[in-house]
């Protein structure tokens, strides 16, 4: 055997070398603490002189909303929709767009982006980096894909571990009138994993069917896919639209308590039709339900009579604008007048009341 390569056989140089190279390991490892700590400490010095964020710092008596929906940069939809309200409310809104489009796609062509899961998370990263993850409320609204979704549910699970009493608000956007307009695979997402993680739900006459599996013909119908809703998780549930007997109307259910047979507080309110389709209402109606109920979290019927009496207001200025201009307002979809209307937002006339149900 040649001289060197036995050299380095020997049992006692290799007994040598491993000693040697778990001490260097060991020393890289103290090495990197080391810098990891001297990094945090430069942080913390870093952010102990920057101003404070007053929303952190001296907190609206409403609330800080982390909004994720769609946006567009023409029109009132998504984001654009819901961040305004909110704000005229008294809530500070953070919002991230799901999607960025030059406006909505009901128009011949739309140009624009769409985040991804790993963006999302990305944009939480950075939150949480500079202590900026303590929210009262999460809304959301659109989302287009099962990974932005599962996505999602991390955000909840992050900002639940910041603040418990997080409140968390999904318009469970899947599709109207019997049409879907998600990718399938959403829909079991929804009903397994988002559905009992939800504190508000406001899903539409189809959402709710798809939700439940039950079919919704009749108010006592509508009433039955509550409570199995509030089985599920949520304490809150609002069907926002169904059509019963050629009649618009919305299903309010709040169960107070989960103890065993005390019911869920119902309520229906009767609304009447405006001949006209319009854009990024659901959007809006969410918005205000959750700011509303927020207001009054013992009261969701006053919280409902608030907001339907907004949105009507909103849709009536808009049907009106409209035929000043000189177009038929029904023969293409609107976008509504959110700035133009916003003391209907602040403070709305009640025009619509509710009627409790049991």
């Amino acid at each position: 055997m040649d001289r060197h390569l036995a050299r380095y056989s020997s049992p006692l140089r290799f007994t040598l070398t491993r000693t040697s190279s778990n001490l260097l390991l060991f020393t890289l490892s103290s090495l990197n603490r080391l810098q990891l700590e001297r990094k945090k400490k430069k942080r913390r010095r870093r952010m102990a002189r920057m101003p404070p964020v007053l929303s952190l710092a001296l907190p609206s008596e409403t609330g800080r909303v982390l909004s994720i929906q769609s946006h567009t940069v023409q029109g009132y939809v998504g984001n654009k929709s819901a961040v305004f309200p909110l704000q005229l409310l008294g809530y500070d809104v953070d919002p991230i767009n799901s999607v960025q489009f030059s406006n909505h796609t009901g128009y011949p062509t739309f140009k624009g982006q769409v985040l991804n899961g790993d963006q999302l998370w990305e944009l939480i990263e950075g939150l949480s980096a500079n202590d900026l993850l303590y929210y009262t409320h999460l809304l959301t609204g659109y989302i287009g894909s099962v990974s932005f979704l599962s996505n999602v549910l991390k955000v909840v699970d992050r900002l639940r571990s910041i603040n418990p009493n997080l409140i968390y608000v999904c318009d469970p956007v899947m599709g109207d009138e019997g049409k879907l307009y998600v990718p399938q695979d959403l829909v079991s997402v929804y009903k397994e994993k988002v559905v009992p993680v939800a504190s508000m739900l406001t899903p539409n006459q189809f959402e709710v069917e798809l939700l439940t599996g039950l079919r919704i013909n009749s108010i006592e119908d509508g009433l039955k896919a509550c409570n199995h809703l509030h089985a599920s998780g949520p304490q809150k549930v609002v069907i926002t639209s169904m059509v019963i007997e050629d009649k618009l109307c919305l299903i309010g259910s709040h169960q107070k308590s989960k103890f065993q047979g005390e019911a869920a507080e119902q309520f229906k309110i009767v609304i009447p039709k405006i001949p006209a389709y319009f854009t990024g209402t659901g959007d809006l109606m969410t918005a205000l339900l959750l700011g509303w109920s927020n207001k009054y979290p013992d009261n969701l019927d006053r919280a409902a009579e608030l907001a339907v009496s907004s949105l009507q207001a909103v849709l009536r200025r808009t049907v009106l604008d409209y035929e000043k201009a000189g177009f038929d307002p029904q023969t293409s979809s609107l976008e509504i007048r959110l700035v133009q209307s916003q003391d209907d937002i602040k403070n709305p006339p009640v025009q619509y009341k509710a009627h409790k149900l049991n």
